[in-house]
């Protein structure tokens, strides 16, 4: 099945969003976004600065295990803003709807709008090819009321802590 997003070239104010395959290589960047996700949880925690690496590294591998077994021909992406590497965002293309498996930025890119295009570019090529776009998030994430302004919908709660959230484009008429 031919992929349908890719973000070759958006820009967000005066910067310059554009995406690019993962690669071997970057698994200390992944692990840095990741443990960037867990910053504030890991604050609490009165662990050694090692307990907390290993930690987070344990906990990166599973994820990543998780996100490749359960969506093997997930599109694994590096964002560039500016040409420097920014976040990741993890997308799983159906027939039927495009998945936000994950995005993440790095905290100097966050609260720049930067997410919130890459969404709404999403959403935009998804409409195009006549899909939906789905993703799970914890239900007291901060984020999911950027998922609610970008119009998507609560469609239950998965797991007990999560929250499916799904966007429709609306029909133009004619």
């Amino acid at each position: 099945m031919p992929r349908i997003v890719s973000i070759e070239h958006l820009s967000v104010g005066p910067v310059v969003v554009t995406m690019r395959p993962r690669q071997p290589a970057d698994e200390p960047l992944l692990l840095r976004i990741y443990a960037s996700t867990r910053a504030e949880e890991m604050a609490r925690l009165p662990w050694t600065a090692a307990e907390k690496h290993r930690f987070l590294q344990m906990q990166f591998e599973a994820q990543d295990r998780a996100y490749q077994g359960n969506y093997p021909d997930a599109d694994c992406t590096i964002l560039l803003v500016g040409g420097r590497a920014a976040g990741r965002l993890y997308l799983h293309e159906t027939e039927e709807s495009c998945r936000v498996v994950d995005i993440s930025l790095l905290p100097e890119y966050r609260g720049r709008g930067i997410g919130a295009a890459i969404l709404r570019e999403v959403q935009r090529q998804a409409s195009a090819a006549g899909r939906r776009v789905t993703l799970f998030v914890e239900a007291h994430n901060p984020a999911r009321r950027l998922y609610e302004r970008l119009g998507f919908q609560s469609t239950g709660v998965v797991d007990g802590t999560h929250l499916g959230m799904e966007w429709r484009s609306v029909p133009t008429g004619g």
